[in-house]
C-alpha cells in the first residue's frame, strides 16, 4: 500500500465529495456533518503520515496506471509537496469543523465543495506534470466559484463574477503557455522539462522563454501578484469568512508553482534560460508588498484589511522566490505556513466579531460592544501579534529568519527597508483595527447583543489555528531543520530528476 500513499490525499477528498452528495449524507444534515468531519480528519491523518514517510525515506513517485514518466502522469510526494498537502488538509479540517456550527446551512453543497477544493489544491501540490497542474487548478477553481456564492448577496455575486472572468482569462493564457512549451520541448513533465531546457539552441530558446514568461502571468494572477492582485481584496472580503479562511491557501498554490517551475525548470541548470524570471518576480514582489501595505492602511473594514494582509504575504513570499537560494527558500516555507494559518484564523475572528457588533459588523467604526470581549480580545491580540511579527510568536521567528536569509543578498539594501516599513504599516493598521473593534463604542450601542456568543465549536476551531503559532516557536528547532532539508532537496535538481524519471512505480 505504501506505493499508493501519494495518491490518497487526492483520492480521499474526491471520494468524500461524492459520498457527501449521495444519500444518506445528501439529505440528512447531521449525518453529512459527521461524515464530513470524519473524512476531513482521515485526509489530515493520511497527509501527516505521508509527510512522516517521505521525511524518513526518499521522495515517493507514483506513476498512475503504471505508466512511468515522462510518458505517463506521475505524482511526486517530496518534502515540499507533503508539507503543503498537510497544511491544506489541516486548514480544510478546521474549516469543516467551524462550519458545523451553522454556516454550512446558508447555502447548498458546502461540505462536498470544500472536499473538492482540497482535492484540487492537494493535486496541484503533488503533480509532477505541468499540464496536470493546469487540470488541478481548474478543479480547485470550479469548487471556489461555488463556494464564493455560499450565502451570497449582490456584492459577493459581483466579486465572484470578476473572479471567474479573470481566472478564465488566466486559464486561457496557461493553455497557450503549455502549448508553446510542449511544441518546443515535446514534454510537460517537470523533471523532463528540467532535463531538456538546457539543451535548447537557436530560436527554440526564445520560444521556451516566451512560454516561461507567460507562466509568470498565470501564476501572478493565481497568487495575486501586482498588478494582477486587484481581484483579491474584494473577493475575499465579500466571501463568507470561513470560505475566505479556506481561500488563504489558494494564493500559495501560485507561489508554489513559481517556486517549482522557476527553481527546477528555469533554475541554475537551465543554461541560457537560467533565472530568466527572477528580475520580473523581484520587481513585482516588492511592488506587491508596497501596494498591500497601502491597502492595509486604507481598509475600512476588518475583512478587507485581512485580505490586504494576504497580498503583503504573497509579495514577501515571491520576493524570497526571486532570491533563489537555500536559506531564503527555507525562510519562505516557514513564513508560508505561518502566514496561511494566521490569515485564516483572522478571517474566522472577524466573523465572530461581526456577529456580536450588530449592524456595523466588522467595519472599523464605532459600534456596539462585543458580547465576549475577553475571549475575542485575547484571540485578536494573539493573532495580531503573530501577523505583525512581534515576539514571542511565529511571526517574529519568520521575520527574523527572512531578514537573516536576505542579509548577504545584493538585494537586501532594497528589500529590508520595504519589508520593515510594510511591517510598521501592518502594526499601525492592526492597532487601529483593534481600537475600533474593541474600545470605540457608541453611547447608545454600548451594550452587547444578547444571545450572540460564539458557538463552542467555532471557538475550538479558532483556538486550534491560534495554537499553531506558539507551537511553531516551541518546536522551531525541528521545524527549521525540516524547512532547510526541504529547501536543499528542492535545489538538488539532478537528484530530483533522477528520482522522477527512474523512480516511477
Amino acid at each position: 500500500m505504501i506505493q499508493h500513499l501519494a495518491s490518497l490525499p487526492i483520492l480521499i477528498p474526491m471520494l468524500a465529495g461524492v459520498i457527501l452528495l449521495m444519500p444518506p449524507c445528501g439529505k440528512n444534515l447531521h449525518i453529512r456533518r459527521v461524515s464530513s468531519v470524519i473524512l476531513s480528519i482521515v485526509t489530515l491523518l493520511v497527509s501527516a503520515y505521508l509527510l512522516f514517510h517521505v521525511n524518513n525515506t526518499a521522495p515517493l513517485v507514483y506513476a498512475i496506471g503504471d505508466w512511468s514518466a515522462p510518458f505517463g502522469i506521475v505524482l511526486v510526494a517530496d518534502r515540499l509537496a507533503t508539507l503543503l498537502v498537510l497544511l491544506t488538509s489541516f486548514l480544510g479540517a478546521v474549516v469543516v469543523l467551524y462550519s458545523c456550527a451553522g454556516d454550512d446551512k446558508k447555502g447548498s453543497f458546502f461540505h462536498p465543495l470544500v472536499h473538492f477544493l482540497v482535492l484540487g489544491v492537494n493535486g496541484a501540490f503533488l503533480t509532477g506534470d505541468v499540464f496536470n497542474l493546469f487540470v488541478f487548478f481548474e478543479v480547485l477553481l470550479i469548487a471556489s466559484y461555488s463556494l464564493l456564492m455560499h450565502a451570497g448577496n449582490k456584492h459577493s455575486t459581483r466579486a465572484a463574477l470578476q473572479y471567474v472572468i479573470l481566472n478564465l482569462i488566466g486559464s486561457s493564457v496557461f493553455l497557450i503557455a503549455l502549448g508553446v512549451l510542449y511544441g518546443v520541448l515535446g514534454t510537460l513533465n517537470i523533471a523532463d522539462l528540467a532535463q531538456k531546457v538546457p539543451q535548447l539552441t537557436g530560436d527554440d530558446v526564445y520560444l521556451a522563454k516566451i512560454g516561461g514568461l507567460l507562466l509568470i502571468v498565470v501564476f501572478a494572477l493565481k497568487g495575486a501578484l501586482l498588478p494582477l492582485h486587484l481581484w483579491l481584496p474584494n473577493t475575499y472580503a465579500s466571501a463568507m469568512p470561513l470560505v475566505a479562511a479556506l481561500f488563504a491557501i489558494m494564493t500559495k498554490v501560485g507561489v508554489y508553482a513559481m517556486l517549482r517551475v522557476y527553481t527546477v525548470i528555469f533554475g541554475d541548470n537551465a543554461g541560457e534560460l537560467a533565472h530568466m524570471a527572477q528580475p520580473w518576480l523581484w520587481g513585482l514582489a516588492l511592488a506587491t508588498i508596497v501596494m498591500g501595505g497601502i491597502g492595509v492602511l486604507a481598509s475600512q473594514d476588518f475583512r478587507k484589511l485581512i485580505a490586504n494582509l494576504v497580498v503583503v504575504s504573497v509579495g514577501t513570499l515571491v520576493a524570497l522566490v526571486a532570491i533563489q537560494n537555500v536559506a531564503a527558500t527555507a525562510a519562505l516555507l516557514y513564513y508560508l505556513v505561518h502566514s496561511t494559518i494566521i490569515c485564516a484564523v483572522l478571517f474566522l475572528i472577524a466573523d465572530l466579531i461581526a456577529q456580536q457588533r450588530g449592524k456595523v459588523a466588522d467595519r472599523l467604526v464605532a459600534g456596539r460592544a462585543v458580547a465576549q470581549p475577553y475571549l475575542l480580545g485575547t484571540c485578536f491580540v494573539v493573532a495580531a501579534l503573530a501577523v505583525v511579527g512581534m515576539p514571542p510568536l511565529s511571526g517574529f521567528v519568520g521575520k527574523v529568519w527572512i531578514l537573516k536569509s536576505t542579509l548577504d543578498s545584493e538585494k537586501a539594501m532594497l528589500f529590508w527597508p520595504i519589508y520593515l516599513v510594510s511591517s510598521l504599516a501592518l502594526l499601525v493598521a492592526v492597532s487601529r483595527a483593534g481600537t475600533s473593534l474593541f474600545w470605540d463604542h457608541t453611547h447608545k450601542d454600548s451594550e452587547a447583543i444578547e444571545g450572540t456568543k460564539a458557538h463552542p465549536v467555532k471557538v475550538i476551531a479558532v483556538v486550534a489555528l491560534l495554537a499553531c503559532s506558539p507551537l511553531m516557536v516551541v518546536f522551531a528547532g525541528p521545524i527549521s531543520d525540516y524547512m532547510l532539508a526541504t529547501s536543499e532537496q528542492l535545489f538538488d535538481i539532478n537528484t530530483s530528476i533522477n528520482a522522477v524519471l527512474q523512480g516511477g512505480q
